[in-house]
């Protein structure tokens, strides 16, 4: 176990972030709504997201001075006639945006999309972009201890619907449908507002609220400038990104994330995971979170609990069986406890990335440097390999490490499952603490898109790609819409039935980049999939979704923490992104 000592020091790492107080006030009147507004759709964000149309102590002071019967409870008829009087509706404080280079048929716009039928949808989704336009509004900018929305320089694209800031990991695949739609510009100012964040916090934010302080999101910034600059040739923005880059590339490498194991052969291997700095409810759910931490009966036990929510959060997959002990127990979330192989392949592209920025903006001991940390990384994949060799099938694809030690901060992790899930081409290996169910968390080299000699090693290998693609069509995680999360169907968002646009891509574009023509035909076949659900959902709701169900084409998926949300950001980039690639022919049906 930790030293005293270490854990101490642990503890100051991660209780460094405190909640600012307009929301801890908010998250009083989150739960003063829960109690009052019992009997209706209630999402605990909607609270922390108000902004205050007075100081933060003159409404604190009503509020304090609501009446109130003997039990705390405030009757609906003065709290709303509150929250009329005091806030301004959520969401106010990002002001709708005409995106300056949007045009309502851009020149080139998916040339290989033949079908007027789907192009027309493909125009409509397009405009999409007109719809989720925002800037912060100059209220944020001249008061901005009045919201928590957090003062952004440049436009931005929002996911939709409950999701009215900025966030992360979204960015990337809105930055893939914004190149589709020709608006460089917007998609750069995305990036502008990332590279803003991490300049002030150290880290790009998991969203633009003062909430999000505590957490990141998969680190994709790298990724988002390196399609850019592909595309636009930008050396400004390189040149702009390149220590922001580094920055970044710092935190996912700071002692909170880096987890020193060591194999059988007694070798030392370091990678890292998701660490949140928290161990207090998530303001944007707070209710929810105590709801469930009041299973525990220790403050220890809840802290860590909170601390793992916090984290799966930061893995932007919120929730999954993925980082649970016990897949029927919400409280078993172990995230902190897994090596995630698509975190430590995020990072590794990111390595990749700024020594191809470095490279092109003249730091060649940068580009030096990153390229010797891309290899030792990579080296990582091996990591097990001599502590029993796996069978390459996807769903039998795990092994147990039962006694993996944490050199760095002492911990003994046990019961750590790796599973191999070959679904593209595969970089390496997943710790996880859980049953031997398989995950789409897997991650492909070629997706990097680089010309690193080690990742054309393996484009090069046909039977590596055929075993991949066995592995995939056999997995049960190939359905009738697209790709599954998972083979648990847990009720949780990020599990079965449930398929996501930013998966369905990487995996598609993984298979189209690698070199195979059968590859390819599967990654088209898989693209199809999921466009046709795209669009027949689209046609029975007027709206994308943030998820679908890959059980049956035509329906959006459900389940997880609030009700299933449109707009949407990633999933309107991802299907532009696919007809930009394969295109739709004029005689190929697009009904399910």
């Amino acid at each position: 176990m930790a030293s005293s000592h270490q854990s101490q020091n642990l503890d100051l790492i991660f209780i460094c972030k405190e909640t600012t107080p307009l929301v801890a006030f908010l998250e009083r009147v989150q739960e003063t709504a829960l109690s009052t507004f019992v009997d209706r759709h209630f999402d605990p964000k909607f609270y922390v997201d108000l902004s205050l149309k007075y100081s933060l102590s003159t409404t604190e002071k009503a509020f304090d001075g609501l009446p109130r019967t003997e039990n705390g409870a405030v009757s609906v008829k003065d709290l709303e006639e509150f929250l009329t009087t005091y806030f301004q509706d959520a969401g106010k404080d990002a002001v709708h945006y005409d995106p300056p280079d949007f045009l309502p048929e851009p020149v080139g716009f998916l040339p290989k999309v033949e079908n007027p039928e789907v192009r027309a949808w493909a125009l409509d989704v397009h405009s999409l972009w007109k719809n989720l336009s925002r800037k912060v509004s100059d209220e944020v900018r001249k008061q901005p201890e009045l919201h928590t929305f957090l003062p952004l320089p440049a436009p931005m694209i929002v996911p939709g619907s409950r999701f009215r800031e900025v966030y992360y990991w979204d960015s990337y695949w809105v930055i893939r449908g914004l190149l589709a739609s020709k608006m460089y510009e917007t998609a750069k100012s995305i990036v502008t507002n990332l590279i803003s964040l991490v300049n002030v916090y150290g880290y790009a934010l998991n969203g633009a609220r003062a909430y999000y302080t505590n957490r990141s999101q998969p680190p994709l910034l790298s990724a988002m400038v390196y399609e850019i600059y592909n595309r636009t040739g930008d050396m400004e923005l390189a040149k702009k990104a390149l220590p922001v880059l580094l920055k970044e590339h710092q935190f996912w490498n700071s002692e909170i994330h880096k987890v020193t194991i060591q194999d059988a052969q007694g070798r030392n291997h370091t990678l890292s995971r998701y660490y949140a700095m928290w161990n207090k409810p998530r303001p944007e759910s707070s209710v929810l979170d105590k709801k469930y931490a009041s299973k525990l009966l220790k403050v220890s036990e809840k802290q860590q609990f909170y601390r793992e929510l916090a984290s799966a959060a930061e893995s932007g997959w919120d929730f999954s069986t993925r980082w649970m002990r016990n897949s029927s127990e919400f409280t078993t979330l172990a995230t902190t406890s897994v090596l995630p192989v698509d975190l430590n392949v995020f990072i590794l592209k990111m390595e990749l990335d700024i020594a191809f920025l470095a490279n092109k903006t003249g730091e060649e001991s940068i580009a030096a440097s990153f390229l010797e940390a891309s290899q030792a990384r990579r080296g990582q994949s091996t990591l097990f390999s001599g502590m029993k060799r796996w069978d390459s099938g996807l769903t039998t694809g795990s092994l147990l490490a039962p006694h993996v030690r944490n050199l760095k901060h002492g911990m003994l992790v046990t019961k750590i499952r790796m599973c191999l899930l070959q679904t593209s081409l595969l970089c390496g290996l997943i710790c996880s603490i859980q049953s031997m169910s398989s995950y789409n968390c897997t991650f492909i080299y070629n997706w990097m898109n680089s010309d690193d000699a080690f990742v054309l090693h393996i484009l090069e290998d046909a039977n590596l790609v055929k075993s991949i693609m066995r592995s995939l069509e056999s997995s049960g995680l190939l359905c009738a819409a697209g790709i599954a999360t998972s083979l648990t169907n847990s009720g949780e968002q990020w599990d079965f039935p449930n398929g996501w646009a930013p998966f369905q891509h990487i995996i598609v574009e993984g298979l189209a980049r690698s070199g195979s023509q059968e590859a390819r035909s599967l990654a088209e076949d898989i693209a199809v999939r999921w466009i046709r659900t795209n669009y027949v959902t689209y046609k029975k709701t007027g709206a994308m979704h943030e998820k679908y169900n890959v059980e049956k084409c035509g329906e959006f998926g459900r389940g997880g923490k609030y009700l299933p949300q449109t707009g949407f950001g990633w999933s309107n980039g991802v299907a532009l992104a696919f007809l930009e690639e394969f295109g739709w022919p004029r005689d190929h049906r697009i009904d399910c």
